[in-house]
């Protein structure tokens, strides 16, 4: 898989800004299929920074109501990345 295809978006909300300050952890939405290890390898290929611990999970969808009609919002996969101790990741440290 591409790596651009494993790392969808980063995670700018207030607890993950909140876990990057004061836990030195960055939040992205990865793909359903990407491993730990898929993780690892395209934060190393696209940022070029080493990884010590990876947690992933998934977030089922949500019930979505409209009028008589009920569906449901796709479920995705989160992944909370710490890294090596004084790496820095560009993306969040230019805002």
């Amino acid at each position: 898989m591409n790596p651009f295809q494993i790392l969808s978006k980063p995670v700018l909300s207030e607890k993950s800004t909140l876990v990057r300050e004061n836990l030195k952890q960055y939040t992205f939405k990865v793909d359903l299929r990407a491993t730990k290890d898929d993780v690892r390898k395209a934060l190393e290929s696209v940022y070029g920074v080493k990884t010590t611990k990876i947690q992933t999970l998934i977030t089922r969808g949500k019930i979505v109501r409209k009028g008589n009609h009920v569906s449901m919002t796709s479920k995705t996969k989160k992944a909370v990345v710490t890294l090596v101790e004084g790496a820095k990741l560009p993306l969040f440290e230019d805002q």
